[in-house]
């Protein structure tokens, strides 16, 4: 666990250990923790956890839900693992080895409520200058975005919910893999500024719904010629609000 350094999100009420050269926790899962909405008793996964950014936030603000974060890296799921522990979450968070290449019922899971994830943003490792090594596991996916959306629908059970964010210019692709099994689709775009398109989108959908996809107003993070992010922004990362589907 050297080379490691330890920060603090939701305004100090989660303790981060995070590699000090690799990928660096942020506003994507941030925003991915905020979006999370599982009720009360629900039991929700998210692939590809990391050192537990979004997992721990979302646990944080759902405190009466439980979730398992799966990981690939061994480095990455220790520090998962020893960031649960930091934050005394041990009795109702977890995280275990997986890979989304493989079949979800490898895991030996039930099915369950929620799943997250924030997917690698690139599958070709020739669309962007190639990153640091350390980097390389969160910025391109091996195994491509069809397999992270196929993991995501095989993890949740009939009516549950999945939650991502992404690239903006990727929502046709994560909408065509969700449609054979998913519908009741909304979609958040998040934009730098107000006069700028959009950037990510976090997506919800539900396993087998049939409701109208719904576009909603977008989250604008920061005003022209002024520093910091808009209130309602900071409010989120504070853990003071959260994202509302409804």
């Amino acid at each position: 666990m050297d080379d490691t350094t330890e920060d603090e999100l939701l305004n100090g009420r989660v303790r981060l250990r995070q590699s000090a050269r690799g990928y660096r926790a942020g506003m994507d899962a941030a925003l991915l923790a905020a979006a999370c909405d599982a009720p009360a008793g629900a039991r929700v996964i998210e692939a590809g956890c990391g050192p537990g950014a979004a997992l721990l936030q979302a646990a944080v603000r759902r405190a009466e839900a439980s979730f398992v974060g799966v990981e690939r890296d061994a480095q990455a799921l220790g520090l998962a693992q020893a960031n649960i522990a930091l934050n005394g979450l041990d009795g109702r968070v977890a995280a275990v080895a997986g890979d989304v290449s493989q079949p979800f019922p490898r895991l030996q899971l039930a099915p369950f409520d929620a799943a997250l994830a924030n997917p690698p943003f690139f599958d070709d490792p020739d669309s962007l200058r190639a990153p640091a090594p350390a980097r390389r596991a969160a910025w391109i996916a091996d195994e491509g975005l069809a397999a992270w959306v196929g993991f995501l629908l095989k993890a949740v059970r009939e009516r549950g919910t999945i939650t991502l964010i992404h690239r903006a210019d990727r929502l046709a692709d994560i909408l065509d893999l969700l449609a054979p099994k998913a519908g009741s689709v909304q979609i958040l775009p998040v934009l730098p500024f107000a006069d700028a398109p959009a950037k990510r989108v976090l997506v919800r959908a539900v396993k087998t719904g049939r409701a109208p996809l719904r576009l909603l107003p977008p989250l604008v993070l920061h005003a022209r010629g002024e520093t910091g992010h808009l209130t309602p922004v900071e409010a989120i990362l504070r853990g003071e609000a959260a994202i509302s589907w409804s």
